[in-house]
């Protein structure tokens, strides 16, 4: 799914804690936004009935509100998905400016408030970042060097992490990944032409402007080696969609071998520093990149490694200091990088942070807030809707053999859903939150999520734990765990609403819902099996049968050029091209089951059940998106841009063109032996 301004929390643990009490809340009111939806859901005003819906059924379905609604200057896109963010950033701002009185609560809001505390951080000025800086100028030598790698208040050319062994998913295992670049992605170091030559050059400008900042000596030299630095680990860093492939990325190494591969880390002392002197057994990720990133200590001068600690430092903290190093920050990362004029409001802003840092503290109180129990019964029949379609697709599919069948259907069976928030909540009680000492509480607040981590490393893998907050507008499946989760935020208007017309319930929320439970289906995911193991359960002739097909939706999507000379990837995005679709296709067959159950849906506003079901799955998609972030996006995201979700999905299905008549001639029309059709 879409990230954007979506917070996504990496570890969390659930340790329980006593009930909040019941609090008085307003009785919630339909946002201005959501006015034109009518009792179905849909928006009629916002189609454009002059666009064949064949010609282009974004257009079609969303082409005048399009038109009439520019993206805010705050924002790099804009769109329903968006709109829903920010009403929950709303709710949220409500519940950290009165949070109650708990001690989770309490935290909430001291953290929210030092936030807010724009005097006393211009009055602090550099100082809180002062002992951090030294810390990097005390360096001598390669040993302190790997000390602040191993430390997380700082970056590291190569990361360390806590995942579920691939092999046993039950457990924990250490994981080494490739890092180390200031800029998105490897592409922005190493590509021709103007666009780039003007992000690096903005990218030098901000590095001199940090080091300025923080009264740093001869700030320009630093700026080229550090550059220079970034582009030979550019140089040596995998390609997205290589680092896609799991088969890849899973290098299962010993002690023993890991030093071998990089010996210049001194594994042995850069794991007991991080925590993990037990560990005997890593992950490798990017097996070459890590390699030469080992080569890079040893030759590059120890100067530059220090003045690359120091900027990164202030980048990943400049939004914590006075205003100067926030706007620096935002101006290369957010106006040049995105194309976003402004700042987002500092309250929402400060929403934000308290979710990333304290995010299921303020999601325990937005579950108790924001979340019906009648959405919880009817999400249960979604999700059933769609894996009993799922399953009836599976059982009759004839490309996949019997015994590939079987253990599909197996990993179906085994298949659990998530819905609204975590059993159990994140104690967050250790950390020492002050309302004067913002960066501390950042500091704070991130060592204490890598020590829940280690916490867990010796323990068995926790299936209740959440890897998004309750307040997330996002959904996601887990290879590991087979379990898709869906946050209670997400389940708002106009993606779903427990009242709200079937159809156009099951093309939103089902569709998102089909999307997940196909991602255990997917080019990647269908390597994992149902306990979340990483092995190979596909006959050598279904599996030839998958890739053909999924081959076909790659060279379709490599075949659109969002922006003149840059075309999809069709390798980056499969994964996500084949949620889409396959999403849909499994969603329309849930939604013809619900049909068969209540009865085929009457006609309203004109437009039948198929019709309402195809337009709100092309309306929770509508969006547009500034040039730079669209860039970035066809560089770094495995997802395609929302008007290729839509029209590249649509053109599909069969469904689609009976509903909507669309014929030869008709723009997005293929002909049927074209169709790509994965479930």
């Amino acid at each position: 799914m879409l990230r954007r301004r979506a917070t996504l929390i990496l570890s969390l643990l659930a340790l329980g804690a006593a009930p909040l009490p019941a609090q008085d809340a307003p009785a919630p009111q339909r946002p201005d936004w959501l006015v034109p939806y009518g009792t179905s859901g849909l928006d009629l005003t916002a189609r454009d009935l002059s666009v064949r819906p064949g010609d282009d059924f974004n257009l079609h379905a969303s082409g005048a509100w399009l038109r009439t609604h520019p993206i805010p200057e705050a924002e790099a896109s804009y769109g329903v998905w968006l709109q829903m963010i920010q009403e929950t950033e709303r709710q949220l701002r409500a519940i950290v400016e009165r949070p109650g009185g708990t001690p989770a609560a309490r935290q909430v809001g001291d953290f929210y408030a030092s936030w807010m505390d724009e005097a006393g951080i211009e009055a602090r000025g550099i100082a809180p970042a002062r002992p951090w800086l030294a810390r990097i100028e005390a360096v001598r030598g390669r040993d302190d060097l790997l000390a602040l790698f191993a430390d997380p208040a700082f970056d590291s050319p190569v990361g360390v992490g806590i995942t579920p062994d691939p092999a046993d998913p039950t457990r924990y295992v250490a994981a080494a990944y490739q890092a180390g670049l200031g800029m998105p992605g490897r592409d922005y170091y190493l590509r021709e032409g103007a666009d780039y030559d003007r992000y690096r050059a903005a990218y030098r400008n901000y590095l001199v402007t940090l080091q300025r900042l923080a009264g740093i000596a001869e700030p320009e030299a630093k700026a080229d080696s550090i550059i220079a630095l970034e582009r030979r680990i550019a140089e040596a860093h995998w390609t997205p969609e290589r680092s896609r492939d799991v088969t890849q990325m899973m290098n299962p190494m010993t002690r023993a071998q890991i030093a071998a591969l990089a010996p210049q880390f001194d594994w042995p002392n850069l794991l007991r520093r991080r925590g993990l002197g037990a560990v005997q057994r890593v992950i490798v990720g990017e097996t070459t990149a890590i390699a030469e990133a080992g080569r890079l200590l040893e030759s590059v001068p120890l100067a530059t490694w220090k003045a690359w600690l120091a900027v990164h430092f202030l980048d990943n903290h400049a939004r914590f200091l006075p205003h100067v190093f926030d706007e620096a920050r935002f101006a290369f990362r957010n106006r040049t990088l995105n194309g976003t004029p402004q700042q987002l409001e500092r309250w929402n802003r400060g929403v934000l942070f308290v979710d990333q840092m304290l995010g299921e503290a303020l999601g325990r109180l937005y579950v108790e807030r924001h979340f019906p129990a009648e959405s919880r019964r009817v999400m249960g029949e979604l999700i059933g809707d769609v894996r009993g379609a799922l399953e009836e697709k599976l059982r009759g599919l004839d490309w996949m053999d019997e015994p590939t069948r079987r253990e599909a259907l197996a990993k179906l069976v085994a298949f659990e859903a998530r819905v609204g928030g975590p059993v159990r909540y994140i104690d967050y009680s250790p950390i020492r939150i002050e309302r004067n000492d913002l960066l501390g509480n950042v500091v704070r607040a991130r060592a204490f999520e890598w020590r829940l981590q280690l916490s867990r490393l010796p323990h068995p893998v926790d299936r209740a734990l959440w890897e998004m907050t309750p307040q997330t507008t996002n959904a996601y499946y887990s290879d590991l765990s087979n379990q898709i989760t869906f946050p209670a935020a997400m389940l708002q208007r106009p993606l779903f609403h427990p009242s709200q017309d079937p159809a156009v319930n099951y093309g939103s929320i089902g569709c998102t819902i089909g999307h997940e439970i196909g991602h255990g289906f997917d080019d990647q995911g269908r390597r994992f099996d149902g306990a979340g193991r990483l092995r190979d359960w596909w006959s050598a002739e279904s599996a030839r049968r998958f890739v053909a097909r999924t081959a076909r939706l790659r060279d379709q999507y490599a075949a659109f050029e969002p922006l003149p000379g840059l075309r999809i990837n069709g390798e980056l995005t499969l994964g996500e091209n084949i949620g889409d679709l396959g999403g849909l296709e499994i969603a329309y067959a849930a939604y013809r089951r619900y049909v068969a159950r209540h009865g085929e849906l009457p006609v309203i506003d004109g437009l039948t059940g198929d019709q309402r079901f195809f337009l709100s799955y092309a309306q929770f998609w509508r969006n547009h998106v500034r040039e730079d972030s669209l860039r970035q996006g066809l560089l770094t995201d495995p997802h395609s841009p929302t008007a290729f979700r839509i029209n590249g999905v649509v053109r599909n299905m069969d469904a689609w063109y009976r509903a909507f008549d669309i014929r030869p001639g008709d723009r997005l029309y293929l002909p049927p032996e074209q169709r790509v059709h994965i479930w």
